[in-house]
C-alpha cells in the first residue's frame, strides 16, 4: 500500500529481458514492494547504485513501457509502514488504465492538467475525490465524459516529473480503491446493498 508521496525521481539505467534496473538513492531489502510510476513492483536485486524488479507480461500490457526506457525518470514510493502517516490517499499499485495529457495551462499559483483516458474508468473519478498519475496522489477538480482536470500546486509541479511532462505524455492511472469497491458491491447486488442502507438509516 502506498500513498501517492514520491521520495524521489530515480533514472532508469536498463530496461530488457522483463527486469527494470533503475538509479536511486534509496536502498530497498530484496523482497520489498516500491512503486515506479504508481506500479507495485517488487525489489529482486539491489546494487550499490540503486535496485533492480522484475515486471510481469501482465503488467508490460497495461503501462506505457516507452517511459520505463533509458535514461527516463521515474516515480519512486517504498511501501508503507504501518504507524505512517497518510498524507495522500491509500493506493495499491494497480493501474486502471493508461492516460494522454491533453493540455498544461500555467495560472496564477497553480497548474490547471487535463488528462484523457477510457471511458469506461470514468465511472470511478469523481469531483474532489482522489486520483494517482503515475503514483502521484492528486485531487480531481472536473469530470467529462473521456476526460479530466486536474489542479496541481507549484511544490507538487516541482518536485515531480509533471514539470516534464508535455502535450500527448501517457501516464499510468490509479483511480480511487473505495470507488472501485463501491460500484463493483452497488453492480453485484444493488438491492442487498440499499436495504442494509435503509435498514441503517
Amino acid at each position: 500500500m502506498f500513498n501517492g508521496l514520491i521520495r524521489e525521481m530515480a533514472k532508469v539505467k536498463s530496461f530488457a529481458n522483463n527486469k527494470l534496473r533503475v538509479i536511486s538513492k534509496y536502498t530497498p531489502q530484496i523482497g520489498d514492494s516500491i512503486a515506479i510510476n504508481g506500479v507495485c513492483l517488487t525489489v529482486t536485486k539491489v546494487f550499490s547504485d540503486g535496485f533492480e524488479v522484475e515486471l510481469s507480461p501482465e503488467t508490460q500490457k497495461i503501462i506505457p513501457l516507452e517511459n520505463y526506457k533509458p535514461p527516463k525518470l521515474v516515480h519512486i514510493e517504498p511501501a508503507l509502514r504501518f504507524g505512517d502517516r497518510i498524507d495522500g490517499h491509500l493506493i495499491q499499485g494497480h493501474v486502471d488504465a493508461i492516460g494522454e495529457i491533453l493540455e498544461i495551462k500555467k495560472n496564477q499559483n497553480s497548474y490547471d492538467v487535463i488528462i484523457k483516458t477510457k471511458p469506461e474508468i470514468m465511472k470511478y473519478i469523481a469531483p474532489k475525490g482522489s486520483i494517482a498519475i503515475d503514483g502521484v496522489s492528486l485531487t480531481v477538480n472536473e469530470v467529462f465524459s473521456d476526460r479530466f482536470r486536474l489542479t496541481i500546486i507549484p511544490h507538487t509541479f516541482e518536485n515531480t516529473l509533471f514539470k516534464y511532462y508535455k502535450v500527448h505524455q501517457k501516464v499510468n492511472i490509479e483511480t480511487d480503491m473505495f470507488a472501485r469497491y463501491i460500484y463493483h458491491m452497488l453492480k453485484k447486488s444493488p438491492n442487498d446493498i440499499n436495504e442494509k442502507i435503509l435498514a441503517w438509516w
